[in-house]
């Protein structure tokens, strides 16, 4: 299958963009001090839903941006 230079780029910049919204959530998870992401230090129910959410992102942002890098690479 042959990605169009437009969607290429488009699922490059998908994947970046899940990157820094991700990594932006998951320090602001890990610095919370508002009692939802830990009790008395120690992680809640909300801290590991919302962790292996960003690391599923993570995950999928990546092979989504690697998809879209070799589209761009395939149509120079």
């Amino acid at each position: 299958m042959k990605l169009s230079r437009r969607v290429s780029w488009f699922l490059l910049a998908f994947g970046a963009w899940s990157w820094v919204v991700w990594v932006t959530f998951a320090k602001n998870l890990w610095a919370d001090a508002s009692g939802l992401a830990f009790d008395h230090d120690r992680p809640t129910a909300y801290f590991w839903v919302h962790l292996t959410l960003a690391i599923v992102s993570f995950a999928l942002g990546t092979i989504i941006g690697v998809i879209g890098l070799r589209g761009v690479r395939a149509n120079k």
